[in-house]
């Protein structure tokens, strides 16, 4: 496959970026995606199933993580650093703080960004050399000029149809990614229903410099999500998601009894804080536990293009095989 600027940017064969989920993506995943060529990233809580509010056993959960990560890989490989959050900056930033310093203590060679912006932490990782690439969490025009001017190296832009938290604007990739790539000059990560090498083509052929991967990469030997969530997507359909409002912005996951609720609280006017309070505590029950009822099953629109479980490193190459495929055919 031809190198992309983003190949470049990160010292990867393949331009595939594992997206960092929260909990799920460890240090077996990260390095196997890394291994097979692409850029394995750690997630927030990566590898855990207990939730800890002290941002020192975090920071070092954490650290145990990349560690683990060097010692199954030589490959360059990603963090998720997460910046304070609008609706609770004061008691997040201990935690980002903590990250951040074993992020620079471990010399990490990539880290992705997300949260309310990333001017905060930018400067400083560049300053050790490292690689910074932002995911804002309401991806459009503006936050990616933003991010571009705050000195970012890429930018990611994922679309209505990704998993997890998108924006307010409610964008959809093929709509989104080309008014990115026109308003900046750095390199544009494209994600949002990218399950397979045709994703990743149409990727490329609207301007993206490589493809942002969650929801593929969940179905995979690799990830600790729990057998229930993975069972649970490859029976989804093209109809199987919802989303609702919460403070973060729109979620996305599958129709669960919880994200049902969730619906439901939206449509009687609940407030953003009171749904986001209901469906958080859902993060681990679902994703972790396989907890059907009380569970969150996060995962994209595209879940239903999925059809069976493999090796994370299985997942790369097929994609690029297919890619080849696709823009050979074009």
């Amino acid at each position: 496959m031809r190198r992309t600027s983003v190949c470049d940017l990160l010292r990867i064969e393949y331009p595939i970026i594992q997206a960092p989920m929260n909990w799920i993506t460890c240090a077996e995943l990260a390095a196997a995606v890394s291994s097979a060529g692409g850029l394995g990233v750690l997630g927030p809580n990566a590898g855990e199933s207990i939730e800890t509010s002290d941002a020192v056993e975090t920071g070092e959960r954490l650290r145990r993580q990349i560690r683990k990560v060097r010692s199954l890989t030589d490959k360059p490989f990603g963090v998720n650093l997460m910046t304070s959050f609008a609706d609770h900056a004061d008691s997040s930033r201990a935690f980002s703080e903590k990250c951040l310093a074993v992020i620079v203590e471990e010399a990490v060679p990539v880290v992705i960004l997300a949260g309310s912006g990333p001017k905060e932490y930018t400067e400083r990782l560049k300053e050790k050399g490292m690689r910074v690439v932002y995911r804002p969490l309401r991806p459009n025009v503006e936050a990616a000029v933003e991010a571009e001017a705050a000195g970012v190296d890429a930018v990611v832009a994922v679309g209505f149809e990704g998993g997890g938290h998108a924006g307010y604007d409610r964008i959809p990739t093929f709509v989104l990614i080309p008014q990115i790539v026109d308003a900046v000059r750095i390199p544009v990560v494209a994600g949002g229903g990218i399950m397979d090498g045709r994703g990743m083509a149409a990727a490329l052929c609207l301007g993206a410099g490589g493809a942002f991967m969650g929801t593929r990469f969940i179905v995979t030997t690799e990830c600790t999500a729990h057998q229930n969530v993975k069972e649970a997507i490859l029976s989804a359909c093209d109809c199987s998601t919802v989303t609702v409002a919460g403070t973060v912005g729109m979620l996305r996951a599958l129709k669960t009894p919880l994200i049902e609720r969730c619906v439901e609280l939206e449509a009687r006017g609940g407030s953003l804080q009171d749904i986001s309070n209901l469906y958080r505590p859902g993060y681990a029950k679902g994703m972790v536990h396989g907890d059907t009822t009380e569970g969150a099953f996060v995962c994209g629109a595209g879940a239903g293009l999925i059809g069976e479980i493999t090796g994370a490193g299985d997942v790369v190459r097929d994609m690029v095989k297919e890619a080849e495929q696709v823009i050979a055919r074009l």
